[in-house]
């Protein structure tokens, strides 16, 4: 019986011991850390976590939304099918720090006006989301990333009371005009974003949806206030790294609308050599509709095989049509079927219809797409005139 209530009362200590563990001291402070944006697409956008520091316990410790499970089963898979767990990461501070040094990325840090109460609720929700079995959340670029997760949890210890006002140079935007601003338009990254992404993404942001990009999560906290009060949720903002300037190579001669103009111009050059000879380049009709078909493929499965939300009512289809890839067989007969040149004619309204589309703001495309567009029309007119003739 007495090592019975001796265990109990071992279990019990250690039980309270756990619990004030993690009971932060009326000296701590909560920031909301922003990093600037990195030279990879990954990085492109920035990242935002929390700041937890505590001199009298010795904390100093950093939770941010986003790390990546390379041990989830099917990693790949799921990670293009949108159905990847993401996970809360827990850093020292002097190693988050040095990390972003060394990358030269620069740290801004907003220190948090919470009550004593509000900084152990907003504690004790990270203490416990970073359970193993709470650290996983299924992450989506626009709702549900590393810097709307800040929001979130900050409004969770405030009991959403948080109240956003709009930062002073604050401009209505698209999803995509946002994801723009902060990358080069004439770059790969950009390219393949416009091409994998749909027209949801073209419709204008609410001014709180801005807050997916964390360089906007700091704005808007910078005007934020609490309640219906005019106690504002910041109560000091700080420089912590301010990155050092260098030179970033941004070469032409290697960007979509330098590349993707030659091979337009030399689909180009090909058509006029086979216009004037009266012939056809069969090899080139059949590497044409393969791609393009095979593309569309990739946009159908990203629309409605996978569960990103940004992905679908995608016009690239308009040019990356998925059926190109079933009437290759046509390119190589010398008279293919009469129902072809209707085909290719319907191929040619597509492009218009990609181009009203554009025009009147439905979608908007990667403006490397541009010479290859042209090369195309230019290319199914031929073939319509060529089959007409002979």
């Amino acid at each position: 019986m007495k090592k019975i209530n001796l265990l109990f009362i071992l279990l019990f200590s250690f039980g309270c011991l756990l619990a004030q563990e993690n009971i932060l001291s009326n000296n701590a402070e909560i920031s909301v850390l922003t990093v600037a944006p990195g030279n990879s697409l990954n990085d492109a956008f920035g990242h935002s976590a929390f700041r937890i520091k505590d001199v009298s316990r010795g904390l100093d410790v950093v939770y941010g939304y986003g790390e990546y499970d390379f041990n989830a089963p099917n990693f790949y898979l799921k990670f293009a099918q949108g159905k990847l767990n993401y996970l809360i990461s827990k850093t020292e501070f002097n190693k988050f720090y040095q990390y972003y040094i060394y990358y030269n990325r620069s740290i801004k840090a907003q220190v948090l006006n919470l009550s004593q109460a509000e900084k152990q609720t907003l504690y004790g929700y990270l203490v416990n989301n970073y359970k193993p079995e709470n650290r996983g959340y299924l992450y989506e670029f626009f709702f549900d990333n590393c810097a709307t997760k800040i929001k979130d949890v900050t409004n969770i210890a405030l009991n959403n009371s948080i109240h956003f006002e709009n930062p002073a140079d604050f401009e209505n935007a698209s999803f995509r005009t946002l994801i723009h601003n902060n990358l080069n338009k004439n770059s790969w990254g950009s390219l393949g974003i416009d091409v994998a992404l749909g027209s949801v993404i073209d419709r204008q942001a609410t001014p709180e949806e801005h807050m997916f990009l964390p360089e906007n999560i700091y704005r808007f906290f910078e005007v934020a206030t609490i309640g219906n009060s005019d106690k504002p949720l910041v109560s000091q903002s700080h420089l912590l790294f301010n990155q050092k300037d260098t030179y970033i190579s941004s070469s032409f001669v290697t960007s979509p609308l330098c590349i993707l103009g030659i091979i337009g111009a030399f689909i180009i050059f090909i058509t006029f050599k086979d216009h004037k000879n009266n012939r056809r380049s069969n090899w080139l009709d059949t590497t044409l509709f393969a791609l393009t078909g095979l593309i569309g493929i990739g946009i159908l499965l990203l629309w409605f095989a996978t569960d990103h939300t940004g992905t679908h009512q995608n016009y690239n289809l308009l040019w990356a049509f998925a059926l190109n890839i079933f009437v290759i067989g046509q390119t190589f007969k010398k008279e293919p079927a009469l129902w072809f040149t209707k085909y290719l004619k319907f191929l040619v309204i597509a492009l218009c219809l990609l181009t009203m589309h554009w025009v009147i703001g439905v979608q908007v495309f990667a403006i490397g797409l541009i010479p290859l567009l042209i090369a195309l029309a230019i290319r199914y007119i031929f073939l319509i005139k060529y089959f007409n003739r002979n």
